[in-house]
């Protein structure tokens, strides 16, 4: 196949899934004989605009006429067989879903997060989850002012939600949602059910652990953004618990990563000798640091739509220890492969330290059945045949005119 991936990337200081993901899924396709034709746009590149172009960057949101020219160009002269979106926000805007419906090709979507019906992406608003928008109707974004605490930054993202409902309902020929908790979570955007597809994100083979631990107090890992949706706080309450309820605690803690909440876990980390911040690594880098550890911990305290951590935790042999809402029961089978406590509940988190500190021939046996859930089910070849199958879908389903 020929296939045209639209995304507009988000800025490299803050590593993104979605971009880990769209370059994995290029790099699978072109490996498998397709040809892929990248459309991205780069919000790194906003830095350098004049004053004036930043000024216009809210209009863009709702509708971007220079991206839609610039993709239909593409789309006539390339003639791919589908094209493959994924985030249009803030560079692209939903104009791009018409760009495609003028060329006639068929389009298919993944959707990463909630962005669709909630103009901060991850239904979390004031440290707790929030379905104030499920329905669909972003109203109550805008009186809270939810995307980066600001009514006038909110104004534009809700407005691209509302004018673009019956766009992103009727242009696509198939949508990807990447777990079936976000997909579930997504049903008052009134997506046509039949064209909506349950596919996980791709995560490479990697080799899994050896048995033998490096030098050392055994680790227990966390690797991601540092913000408050993350759940931070509670991994940090939960630490001060597992330390001051353990009558040896032996566990250290890696922090990898960076965000809003650095100072914050820095000056934390300081006056803990058992935690160790390791500040944003590499994608090979991480995964040596979660390879070696006991257990890999995701504290989320948004429901999150996937969680790359917690399968990638698998694909190394190293068991994930999660919350136990959005995608990560899905995910995780709780004592079989790995640990879900109860969300945002630090002494529920503790206890599973506690545990891991305790019992580290059961971590290793959840371990070794994570490795095995990873093959049997994320398994890259498989993932990608899926992929082809919902292209094909969409080809043989199209939504749009014929060619021009």
């Amino acid at each position: 196949m020929k296939i045209a991936i639209a995304h507009s990337r988000y800025r490299s200081a803050a590593p993104s899934g979605e971009n880990r993901v769209v370059d994995q899924e290029a790099a699978a396709l072109a490996a498998g004989g397709h040809e892929v034709v990248r459309f991205e746009r780069r919000s790194d590149d906003i830095e350098g605009w004049s004053k004036v172009k930043k000024a216009t960057l809210p209009a863009s949101v709702v509708w971007n006429g220079s991206a839609r020219r610039e993709l239909l160009a593409v789309l006539r002269s390339q003639r791919p067989d589908v094209v493959h979106l994924h985030n249009t926000f803030p560079l692209l805007s939903a104009s791009v879903l018409y760009a495609c419906r003028d060329a006639g090709v068929p389009v298919v979507a993944t959707i990463h997060n909630y962005k669709l019906t909630c103009a901060s992406g991850d239904f979390f608003r004031a440290g707790a989850v929030c379905h104030s928008c499920a329905d669909g109707l972003p109203a109550a974004a805008v009186r809270h002012g939810c995307y980066r605490g600001s009514r006038a930054a909110t104004v534009p993202v809700a407005l691209s939600v509302a004018a673009h409902r019956g766009a992103w309902r009727s242009i696509p020929a198939a949508y990807i949602c990447i777990s079936a908790s976000q997909r579930d979570l997504l049903r008052g955007v009134g997506l046509p059910r039949e064209r909506v597809f349950v596919r996980h994100n791709m995560i490479p083979q990697r080799p899994a652990r050896e048995s033998a631990r490096a030098p050392g107090p055994p680790t227990v890992v966390y690797a991601g953004r540092l913000d408050a949706a993350k759940g931070l706080h509670v991994l940090m309450a939960a630490w001060e618990h597992y330390l001051g309820t353990s009558s040896s605690p032996g566990l250290e803690l890696v922090i990898a990563g960076s965000g809003p909440l650095d100072d914050t876990v820095a000056a934390w980390a300081a006056a803990r000798p058992s935690v160790r911040v390791a500040g944003q690594l590499d994608p090979g880098a991480c995964a040596d640091v979660m390879a070696a550890a006991r257990a890999v911990i995701l504290p989320s305290a948004w429901e999150e739509t996937f969680g790359l951590a917690a399968v990638e935790a698998m694909a190394l042999g190293v068991p994930p220890v999660a919350a136990g809402h959005g995608s990560f029961p899905e995910l995780i089978t709780d004592g079989v492969d790995g640990v879900l406590f109860r969300p945002g509940d630090a002494s529920s988190l503790a206890g599973a330290l506690a545990a891991a500190d305790t019992d580290p021939s059961r971590f290793e046996e959840y371990g070794e059945q994570a490795r095995k859930t990873y093959e049997q089910r994320f398994n890259p070849g498989d993932s990608l045949k899926k992929l082809l199958t919902i292209y094909e879908y969409a080809i043989a389903n199209p939504t749009n005119s014929p060619r021009r």
